[in-house]
C-alpha cells in the first residue's frame, strides 16, 4: 500500500475549510494510506477523521533548528510518499518540498498555475476555488472540497450544556486572534442587552471562548459555556455549534464551522478581506460587510437577526 501526505497546519478556520479535500483526495486513493501532518493542536480532533489513516505533528519550529528538522525528515522519509497534497501552500511547506520530501510528486498552488499564470493572481481567487483548481489538476474527482462533512466530529455534549441552559440558545463568537484585531467587532456588548430584550422568553445567549479568551467572555454579560473550567475541544465546540438556534460571529475559526454546517447566522465583516474570498457564505449563514466594523451599528444587525429568527 502506497502512502500520501497532506499538509495543512492551520488556522482552525483553514484546517475546517480543507476537510472537504482530504475527503476528496483519501476517496480518490482508496487504496493509499492518507497521512496528514498537521499542527500540534489539531492532533487530537483529526485523529478522528475517517479521512486520515495517521497524523503526524508538525511543531513548526524555526527553519534554523537543524535537529528538529532532521528529526522531522527522517520521521516523514519512513513513509516514503509517493504524492504529497501541500494544502497550506506556505514558505514553510515550499522548504518542506526542497529540502524535506524532494522525492514525491507534489501537489501545490505552483503546480497548480496555468502557463504565464502569475500566483500573485491565482491567490486572489476564493480559497474554496483554488483548492479546487489545484485537486483537479492533480487528478482528483471533486465531490467535497466545497463542504466540509463534519458529521464525524459530532459528540453528545448534554453533559456540558445542562449546566447553563436548558432552552434554545442564541450563541456568539465575539473574539479574534490578537494579531487580526481588524476583524473584531467592538458592539457585542450592546447587541447582547437587544438580543436580551427580544428574545428573552425564547432564548438564552451563549458564548464559547477559548484558552486565551474566558476572562474576556465574562465581561458579556452572557453564559460562558466551559467543560470543567476549561474551553471546549474542537468536536466539543462543532457540536455545539450545530445545536445553537443562530449564531452571530468576526471572521474566525468557528465562523468557518458555521458555514459549512450551513447554520442560520451572520458572520460580520471589515474590509480586511470578503466573504467571498474566505469562503465563508452559505445558505443560512450570512456576511454583512462594512468598510469599517466600527461603523456597523448594533441596531443594524439587530435588524438583520430579526428577518430571520422568530
Amino acid at each position: 500500500m502506497s502512502n500520501i501526505l497532506i499538509i495543512k497546519h492551520g488556522s482552525l478556520g483553514d484546517l475546517i475549510q480543507a476537510i472537504g479535500a482530504i475527503e476528496d483526495i483519501k476517496k480518490s486513493n482508496v487504496k493509499s494510506n492518507v497521512v496528514l501532518l498537521t499542527s500540534n493542536q489539531y492532533i487530537h480532533f483529526m485523529s478522528k477523521c475517517p479521512y486520515v489513516d495517521d497524523v503526524v505533528a508538525d511543531r513548526r519550529l524555526p527553519r534554523w533548528n537543524l535537529i528538529y528538522l532532521y528529526f522531522l525528515k527522517k520521521k516523514l522519509t519512513s513513509y516514503n510518499f509517493t504524492h504529497v497534497y501541500d494544502l497550506q501552500n506556505s514558505n514553510r511547506t515550499k522548504f518542506y518540498n526542497k529540502y524535506l520530501l524532494s522525492q514525491s510528486e507534489w501537489s501545490s498552488t505552483e503546480t497548480s498555475l496555468e502557463k504565464n499564470q502569475l500566483k500573485s493572481d491565482f491567490v486572489k481567487e476564493p480559497v474554496l476555488e483554488r483548492m479546487v483548481i489545484q485537486l483537479k489538476k492533480s487528478g482528483i474527482k471533486i465531490e467535497n472540497t466545497k463542504k466540509s462533512n463534519l458529521n464525524w466530529a459530532i459528540t453528545n455534549i448534554r453533559n456540558i450544556t445542562k449546566d447553563y441552559t436548558n432552552r434554545k440558545y442564541i450563541l456568539i463568537f465575539p473574539f479574534c486572534s490578537p494579531k487580526l484585531i481588524a476583524k473584531k467587532w467592538p458592539y457585542y456588548s450592546i447587541l447582547v442587552s437587544q438580543l436580551k430584550a427580544v428574545y428573552r422568553n425564547k432564548y438564552d445567549i451563549v458564548v464559547a471562548p477559548g484558552p486565551k479568551e474566558i476572562e474576556e467572555a465574562k465581561l458579556f454579560n452572557v453564559q460562558v459555556i466551559l467543560n470543567n473550567g476549561k474551553s471546549l475541544k474542537i468536536d466539543e465546540l462543532i457540536s455545539l455549534i450545530k445545536e445553537a438556534s443562530f449564531i452571530i460571529a468576526n471572521d474566525t475559526g468557528p465562523a468557518h464551522i458555521c458555514s459549512h454546517m450551513n447554520k442560520l447566522g451572520l458572520v460580520l465583516f471589515g474590509s480586511h478581506t470578503s466573504a467571498h474570498k474566505v469562503s465563508i457564505e452559505s445558505q443560512k449563514f450570512k456576511p454583512i460587510s462594512v468598510k469599517n466594523l466600527s461603523m456597523l451599528k448594533a441596531e443594524t444587525v439587530m435588524k438583520e437577526i430579526r428577518k430571520v429568527l422568530n
